[in-house]
């Protein structure tokens, strides 16, 4: 997937005018295999289509995540997810509860991700590490499911593209795409629609709107719950954490 020509391959498939389709690409040539259209768009979705289970109003459960940078140069990205411990019952004929990515399996016949013996599930948890010149630079990551790897590109490239220091790129407004289906249940895809903070330029939604992407509009502060912490050539340690949701915090000692 980080062949230079495959990246070339793929770019040309971004056009002026959004697009209704699910292009996946051919890694390795392979052919792609799609599920079933019935169990993911958004107006066909079947509620009855997987069991699942609803977690109890008065016990949400999330992912979290943690970054650590220390003084010898250690560096530290961690997401746990103990927040699906929930719905993963103990079965009783067996002892022990189903794994909490198994959820991620899907229950149609024939796709790389489809549930059976010795599988692997896929994750969204995406804790990241860069490098500089080979040393540990910088730590950072983000809990949302499906929102993390696109937050955390976001966040990245601001910050070593444009400059940004760390809070500066948390703290300016983000985006993500829900085009593709869900990692979770009920794997609901919304083609062409793309969420985005308030508080970018004038004439952006609009612009969006009219090359042809469903445009949310989300209030300022409301999306991304992302931290980092890093390491500067001379020693000196930095962190950021998001003020969103009043949930993260940057400390030091």
């Amino acid at each position: 997937m980080l062949d230079t020509g495959y990246a070339a391959a793929r770019r040309t498939l971004v056009g002026d005018e959004a697009s209704r389709e699910l292009r996946p690409g051919r890694v390795d040539g392979r052919l792609p295999r799609l599920p079933p259209e019935k169990l993911w768009r958004a107006e066909r979705t079947d509620p009855s289509a997987e069991p699942s289970i609803a977690p109890p109003p008065d016990l949400p459960g999330d992912t979290c995540h943690l970054d650590v940078a220390d003084r010898h140069g250690n560096l530290v990205s961690a997401t746990p997810s103990g927040g699906w411990l929930q719905s993963s019952p103990v079965i009783p004929s067996l002892g022990f509860p189903l794994g909490t990515r198994a959820q991620m399996l899907w229950l149609a016949e024939g796709l790389p991700n489809s549930l059976e013996g010795g599988k692997r599930p896929r994750t969204t948890l995406t804790p990241s590490l860069a490098l500089r010149d080979g040393e540990p630079h910088l730590a950072w990551g983000t809990p949302d499911g499906d929102q993390q790897d696109q937050w955390t590109l976001v966040f990245f490239l601001r910050h070593v593209l444009r400059g940004l220091n760390l809070q500066e790129a948390i703290d300016a407004p983000t985006w993500h795409t829900e085009h593709f289906p869900s990692s979770f249940y009920p794997r609901t895809a919304y083609l062409n629609r793309l969420v985005i903070e308030e508080g970018f330029a004038p004439g952006v939604v609009e612009g969006l709107k009219a090359r042809g992407h469903d445009v949310i509009v989300s209030e300022r502060w409301s999306l991304g719950r992302l931290s980092a912490a890093g390491r500067e050539r001379t020693g000196l340690l930095k962190a950021a954490a998001n003020p969103r949701g009043m949930q993260g915090y940057a400390v030091g000692r």
